[in-house]
């Protein structure tokens, strides 16, 4: 959200002809306030940090190998909070109640889309959601 407010800034100065090459030979204190917003997200996307409560997916690796089979390979990196965990909300990466986690019940945190069921595995390694066509996918954790 901030990255979003930052770039927001820097159209709004580019649609008011502030921003560019205009920017550096601007005055006054809307170019110094582009200057500003330009130089946090250059900061903000060189030094990858994440905003407390937020994840992002690192690796995403798929094998088609199997037939009528898909596997995928996710990494996600999280900021959570103390108490929170990371963890899968409506299919996407997010930080979650850790008891959540440590206890595995996993369908508490409501890992599968809004239109599909959600079934524990019967070892506790995962989850899986199943989906009105029919089609079933499976998710462990490691």
């Amino acid at each position: 959200m901030q990255l979003l407010r930052l770039l927001l800034t820097l159209a709004a100065a580019a649609a008011a002809g502030l921003a560019g090459s205009s920017c550096a030979r601007s005055s006054g204190t809307a170019s110094a306030k582009v200057r500003r917003a330009h130089a946090r997200v250059h900061a903000y996307l060189t030094t990858g940090e994440l905003r407390t409560g937020s994840c992002e997916v690192l690796t995403l690796e798929r094998d088609g190998s199997h037939p009528r089979r898909s596997v995928a390979r996710q990494t996600a990196r999280c900021a959570c909070v103390p108490g929170r965990m990371a963890g899968t909300t409506r299919g996407r990466p997010a930080c979650v109640h850790a008891g959540i986690v440590l206890s595995r019940q996993w369908c508490e945190m409501s890992p599968c889309l809004d239109d599909e069921g959600c079934q524990a595995l019967v070892d506790g390694s995962g989850w899986s959601c199943a989906q009105p066509g029919g089609r079933v996918k499976t998710t462990t954790v490691s």
